[in-house]
C-alpha cells in the first residue's frame, strides 16, 4: 500500500491560501477517483477540492475552520501502489461571480500578512503587532481579506473585536469590515467640523451605515447566501469602479435565424450538441473584438491593458437563482462546432457545480443573454476588471421596413436588439457604439448559405 499527499490546489495567482469549510468525507472513507473531499472557500470563490486517486482516507491534516497554505497537503489517503507521492488535485469551482473589483478598501490578499486567528489559550491569546508590540485577540476566524482590510485601514486587534460579525458561526466579512471602516470615515469627518466641542457626545457625531428599515404588516426576511453577498458586492463596488454607459441597437436577425432552423436538426444528429444562439453572438463579438482590440481592455491606475487573448465570458443562471461566468477562452480560435461544444459544456457543468478554476478566470469580454427570459433591453453592470458587458435580448417577429434595389417594403423580420454596458474612463461613445454596431452588422448580414462542416 502507498500513502498519497492531497495538496490544496492552487486557486489563481493572488490567492495564498484558503479556508477549509467542511470535510465531505471522514477518515475511513473509501473515495474513488475525481469524489469531492472537502470544500474550501476564499474570498474571491468557493470550491469542492476532488481527489486525484482512488482510496481511504486514512488522516485529515486541517480541521474546519482552519486555514491551509496553497500547495500545502491537506489530507492523506492510502492507496495500491508501491510509492508515495504527493498530488495537487484541480478544484471544482462553487456557484459564485468571479466579478472582484479591486479599490482601496479591498486590497489583494497578501502572503506575509500575519495570522488574526489565534491559538485559544483560554479563549484569548496574544499576537505581534507590525511594531513588534503584543495585543490581545479572542479566538475568531478572521479571512486573508477581512485581515489585509484590517491592516491597509489600520484596524487595531481591539476595535476588531469589537466588529459584530454577520457571516456564518459569527464570523466577520468583508461587508462587515466596508460598513466598519465606512462609519470610522463618517466619525472622523463629523469630528473634525468646527462647531463640534470636546464635551460633544460620541453618540451625538459616531455615524454609521444606515441600519435596515423595519416593516409593519406580514414579510418573511431571508438570510442572502454567500454567493448572493458577493454578487451584491461586487455589482456595488463595479458601478463605483467604473463610469457606467449604455448604447443600444436594434438589428434584423432574420437570416440567422432561419439558418439556424434550416441546421440545428442536423447539427444534434452528427454532432450530440444542441445549436444555440449564444456560440453564433460568441462568435460575432469576438470578430469585432479583433476589429476594435480598445475594447478588449483592462484599466490598471491610469494604464490602459490591452489583451492579446478573446477570452468571453457568458452569464448562465444557475438552478439556484444566482449566476456564474464560466469563459469561452480564445473564442476566436474556435469555428462554429468548437464554440457549440464549449458553450454547452461550461453551461452545463457550472449548472452542476463541476466548473475548474480555470473555467471563470481571465475573461476580457461579458455576454449575457437576456432573451432566454424573454428580455429585450438591459443596461448590464460591467465584470470587473474588464470594461464592457453585452446583453443580448429576446428576438421578436416585428413589421420592418425591408429596402431593396426596386424599393422599400414591408414585412414580418425576426428583430431583436443589443445593449452594451461600458467604462467610460477608457471606451467613449463613439468606440462603444462602433463596436456594438459591428456586433450587430456581423449578425444582420449572416451568410444563410453557409456550410457548418
Amino acid at each position: 500500500m502507498a500513502q498519497y499527499e492531497l495538496l490544496l490546489p492552487k486557486m489563481g495567482e493572488s490567492v495564498a491560501e484558503a479556508t477549509v469549510t467542511s470535510w465531505l468525507k471522514n477518515v475511513g472513507d473509501h473515495i474513488e477517483e475525481e469524489d469531492g473531499v472537502l470544500e474550501i472557500a476564499t474570498d474571491k470563490v468557493d470550491s469542492e477540492v476532488p481527489s486525484p486517486v482512488s482510496g481511504k482516507l486514512i488522516k485529515q491534516l486541517v480541521k474546519e475552520g482552519e486555514i491551509a497554505k496553497i500547495g500545502h497537503p491537506v489530507a492523506i489517503l492510502e492507496t495500491e501502489g508501491a510509492v508515495s507521492e504527493s498530488v495537487e488535485s484541480e478544484p471544482h469551482v462553487g456557484a459564485t461571480d468571479e466579478t472582484e473589483v479591486e479599490d482601496s478598501v479591498s486590497p489583494p490578499e497578501e502572503t506575509n500578512a500575519p495570522s488574526l486567528k489565534a491559538t485559544p489559550t483560554e479563549n484569548i491569546s496574544s499576537i505581534a503587532t507590525p511594531r513588534g508590540e503584543k495585543s490581545l485577540i479572542d479566538d475568531r476566524f478572521y479571512s486573508p481579506l477581512v485581515r489585509s482590510i484590517a491592516k491597509k485601514e489600520k484596524i487595531s486587534d481591539q476595535e476588531l473585536l469589537k466588529i459584530q460579525g454577520t457571516g456564518k458561526n459569527g464570523r466577520v466579512t468583508k461587508e462587515d469590515m466596508l460598513k466598519f471602516v465606512a462609519g470610522q470615515k463618517l466619525t472622523r469627518k463629523e469630528t473634525s467640523k468646527p462647531h463640534l466641542s470636546n464635551s460633544t457626545s460620541p453618540d451625538l457625531i459616531e455615524k454609521v451605515a444606515p441600519a435596515a428599515k423595519s416593516f409593519s404588516g406580514a414579510h418573511d426576511i431571508l438570510e442572502m447566501d454567500r454567493m448572493r453577498k458577493m454578487i451584491a458586492d461586487n455589482m456595488l463596488r463595479s458601478k463605483q469602479v467604473s463610469p457606467h454607459v449604455t448604447s443600444v441597437v436594434e438589428i434584423d436577425v432574420t437570416n440567422l435565424v432561419k439558418w439556424r432552423d434550416k441546421v440545428k436538426g442536423e447539427f444534434e444528429k452528427r454532432e450530440g450538441e444542441k445549436l444555440t444562439f449564444t456560440p453564433i453572438f460568441v462568435e460575432a463579438i469576438a470578430k469585432a473584438l479583433k476589429d476594435f482590440p480598445m475594447v478588449n481592455v483592462s484599466v490598471e491606475g491610469d494604464k490602459i491593458i490591452v489583451k492579446k487573448s478573446i477570452n468571453i465570458g457568458m452569464a448562465v443562471a444557475l438552478p439556484t437563482g444566482n449566476l456564474i461566468v464560466p469563459v469561452v477562452h480564445n473564442a476566436d480560435q474556435l469555428n462554429m462546432i468548437g464554440l457549440a461544444k464549449r458553450v454547452n459544456d461550461l453551461t452545463a457543468r457550472a449548472r452542476i457545480n463541476k466548473l475548474r478554476m480555470e473555467d471563470i478566470q481571465e475573461g476580457t469580454f461579458t455576454l449575457t443573454n437576456i432573451g432566454t427570459f424573454g428580455n429585450t433591453i438591459r443596461t448590464p453592470i460591467i465584470n470587473q476588471p474588464e470594461v464592457a458587458i453585452m446583453a443580448a435580448g429576446a428576438i421578436q417577429k416585428k413589421p420592418a421596413v425591408i429596402e431593396t434595389p426596386e424599393g422599400d417594403s414591408i414585412g414580418i423580420r425576426q428583430m431583436m436588439f443589443l445593449s452594451m454596458s461600458y467604462d467610460h474612463r477608457v471606451v467613449d461613445g463613439m468606440l462603444g457604439g462602433s463596436f456594438l454596431r459591428r456586433v450587430g452588422d456581423y449578425l444582420e448580414k449572416f451568410d444563410f448559405s453557409r456550410q457548418i462542416w
